[in-house]
């Protein structure tokens, strides 16, 4: 019975799952059917909007290449733009913003490269044409203004600017007559110091890169041409402008200095006493010339011109051509002038300040441009010497070809009578080197160190004549008054040099050791060791050449300062030893003095370790 049960349960089971089947396999071929039809739909859909989708693909082509032309055409906008500004700023002129004004070519320069490269676009011919035509016309405004700053700021420098400029040694102020100052002679210092130039301020530092800046712009647009015509102003078409910039401008300075063109002629026709001062002041101008207004012009020129080489050392030139055969044109007279015996020294002097500028001469004027004047330097100075040494030879001839037999009955010299010519030649050499000597000595601004240079060079004059022939034609008396007037100078020295330091070492006789104090005492000790040592410091620096000489005034010295010292020494010494730091004050013992005079006149450079 349970059996019968299970399975009839079972059996209505079976059945329901077969119905279920059979409904289910129902509903999917319904499915089928359904989603068949819909794809039948969608492929007749997309068959439909198909013609949709490609308008849609071309209107975004479109949109793409409209916001491609417009991009190019806010470029070219642009373009337009800086050029319509630039274009304002050029047509303004470069006074009121020459920055403003140089940028503004650089644009248009741009705009004409940009333009170039648009061949396909229909206007590009037109532009560049406009813009070309406008940068034409700023170059030429660039030009005015070159013209327009270099003259209103080109002035000529006055004297006292110059005078300036020199070392304190020098300025007229110092050097007693101006102009007296090269030559050879014996000097009693080497100098530690270094000789220095400051050159002249010729145009506003604030003015040069604006000059720099417009010659490269004309420069860069091929106006080489017109910018040298400015600059140098040598074009007949441009006399007025010559006037008006460095080339006449480095001309008047030295026209105010006092610089003129002179002729041989004009030479012979001076005064021996007028031709002497211009000699003077001629070698004063040449070193002024070179060291100052010509090397300043070469400065300017450099900064200017840097990085064209070729418009730099050509502009150089014309501007200095001038000038430079002015200032030669005194000495070629001179040295053409008729020769005589007192010309000798200053020929001397002359050709010794070419010489000391040779070296300058030669680094201002190196380049190609340059090679006449540089020759023309070199030529002077060669002529100088000839004339100086013609000079010699002149009167040996004279003394020679002179064979005149007539007495004078009063036993004077015959102005014929070629020993007596020869000697009053040699008495107005001397004349003219003592004369010399003197103006040279006040160049010295430390009288102790005048004296030592006119002792040197008189005493290598009197050893000279001493060894030579002159001897028998200036007499011994001449030697004899010369030698007194070298050790005048020696004395001179010494007072001058010594009288204070000796004056530490003296207490009045009428004050006994107990009257005075012993701070007294040691300020004494104090000054006496700072001015010896300031002394030892500067004159170990200074040269007497001649050993015998120098031994003879250093024994001088050591004469009058070491007895004053011991003494001193001797009588208060006791007063510093019984107090503190006694060597604080007592620095020095005779033998340690005695050491350091022997190191005087001995050239020795400051910082070198005592012997």
């Amino acid at each position: 019975m349970e059996i019968s049960k299970a399975m009839d349960a079972l059996r209505e089971r079976a059945t329901f799952v077969k119905e279920s089947l059979h409904k289910s396999q129902t509903i999917t071929d319904n499915m089928v059917s359904i989603l068949g039809s819909f794809d039948h739909r969608l492929s007749a859909l997309e068959t439909a909007m198909r013609p949709t989708q490609i308008k849609t693909h071309s209107i975004r082509s479109a949109h793409d290449n409209i916001d491609k032309t417009l991009k190019a055409a806010e470029v070219i906008l642009a373009q337009f733009d800086q050029t319509r500004m630039a274009e304002a700023k050029i047509l303004r002129g470069p006074h009121e913003d020459l920055e403003s004004y140089l940028g503004a070519i650089d644009q248009l320069r741009a705009n004409v490269r940009f333009f170039s490269s648009k061949k396909s676009f229909k206007s590009s011919d037109v532009i560049v044409t406009h813009a070309n035509t406008l940068l034409a016309k700023a170059i030429a405004k660039l030009e005015e203004e070159f013209k327009h700053l270099l003259t209103n700021y080109s002035k000529p420098v006055e004297p006292d600017r110059l005078f300036e400029c020199l070392p304190n040694s020098l300025r007229p102020s110092n050097s007693g007559k101006q102009g007296e100052g090269g030559g050879r002679n014996h000097s009693g210092k080497q100098s530690s110091e270094a000789v220095t130039f400051a050159l002249p301020t010729l145009i506003p530092p604030r003015v040069i890169p604006l000059l720099h800046d417009l010659t490269q712009q004309m420069v860069q647009a091929g106006h080489q041409q017109q910018l040298f015509r400015i600059y140098s102003t040598v074009s007949d078409l441009c006399s007025k402008i010559c006037r008006e910039t460095r080339a006449a401008v480095l001309e008047q300075s030295l026209k105010k200095l006092g610089v003129e063109r002179l002729s041989k002629d004009d030479v012979q026709r001076m005064q021996w006493e007028v031709l002497e001062a211009k000699i003077g002041n001629w070698i004063h101008y040449m070193r002024i010339a070179v060291k100052l207004l010509i090397s300043g012009e070469k400065k300017i020129c450099d900064q200017i011109f840097d990085g064209v080489d070729s418009l730099k050392s050509q502009c150089f030139a014309e501007v200095t051509a001038s000038s430079v055969a002015m200032l030669l044109s005194f000495g070629e007279a001179v040295a053409k002038s008729k020769r005589s015996p007192e010309k000798l020294f200053v020929l001397l002097d002359m050709y010794e300040i070419m010489r000391e500028l040779q070296p300058e001469i030669e680094r201002l004027f190196e380049s190609k441009a340059c090679t006449e004047m540089r020759e023309a330097a070199i030529n002077l100075s060669t002529r100088l010497a000839q004339t100086a040494q013609e000079t010699f030879v002149d009167f040996e001839e004279a003394v020679e070809k002179d064979a005149t037999k007539t007495t004078v009955m009063d036993g004077t010299f015959d102005p014929n009578d070629p020993d007596g010519q020869l000697a009053i030649i040699t008495t107005r050499i001397m004349q003219a080197l003592q004369t010399n000597l003197d103006g040279k000595s006040k160049q010295y601004k430390d009288p102790a160190l005048t004296q030592l240079f006119l002792m040197n060079n008189i005493h290598y004059i009197v050893r000279s004549v001493r060894r030579s022939e002159a001897k028998d034609m200036l007499g011994d008396d001449w030697v004899q008054i010369h030698r007194r007037i070298v050790q005048q100078h020696a004395n001179q020295y010494k007072r001058i040099s010594w009288a204070k330091i000796l004056q530490c070492l003296t207490v009045p006789a009428s004050e006994n050791n107990n009257a005075v104090t012993r701070t007294m005492i040691k300020d004494r000790f104090k000054t006496f060791n700072d001015q010896i040592e300031e002394l030892h410091q500067r004159q170990s620096q200074w040269t007497v050449p001649d050993s015998e000489l120098r031994e003879s005034l250093r024994l001088a010295v050591a004469e009058v300062l070491l007895p004053a010292y011991r003494s001193f020494l001797k009588r208060f010494g006791p007063v510093i030893e019984n107090g503190k730091n006694p060597y604080k004050y007592m620095v020095y013992s005779p033998e340690h003095l005695e050491q350091m005079l022997g190191e005087f006149f001995e050239s020795k450079i400051w910082g070198e370790p005592k012997r």
